[in-house]
């Protein structure tokens, strides 16, 4: 998982990814609702994402499987936000309020569902500018 400062960096970032093999169905964006983040998610996945608020952040657009894992039984992002979400996943709350703060600045988050090719996929999201990028406990996602 990374943040990557703009939606530019982050569609460098995605291509790369998919040039290296990792499919679509493998990854994850959340940004804040704007219409280059909207096309983001439709050029990356070949269809919309959704929109959802997300406490700490306001409404963010969303696409993939780490949605489902951070929202719980209790559908609970909107009210409990990344930084309380994110320990059910692997990370510590500190990085989730860091990855929080960084998507609510406007930050495009990727995350890579990958168990075999985790540090390919942590080595491009360094290399195309995905900031805090590290590797989480939920099985191999980056």
């Amino acid at each position: 998982m990374g943040v990557f400062q703009d939606v530019a960096w982050a569609s460098n970032g995605l291509d790369a990814l998919k040039q290296a093999g990792f499919p679509a169905e493998s990854l994850t964006i959340l940004a804040k609702d704007s219409p280059e983040a909207l096309a983001l998610i439709e050029k990356t996945f070949g269809s919309a994402g959704s929109r959802l608020d997300l406490a700490g952040v306001g409404t963010v657009v969303v696409r993939g499987p780490l949605v489902d894992a951070l929202q719980g039984a209790s559908r609970d992002l909107a009210t409990r936000g990344l930084a309380r979400t994110m320990p059910r996943i692997g990370f510590q709350a500190h990085d989730g309020r860091i990855f929080e703060a960084l998507a609510g600045r406007g930050g495009i988050l990727v995350a890579i569902r990958t168990e075999p090719r985790a540090a390919d996929a942590l080595a491009i999201l360094h290399s195309y500018g995905g900031g805090n990028a590290a590797i989480g406990a939920w099985t191999g996602r980056v």
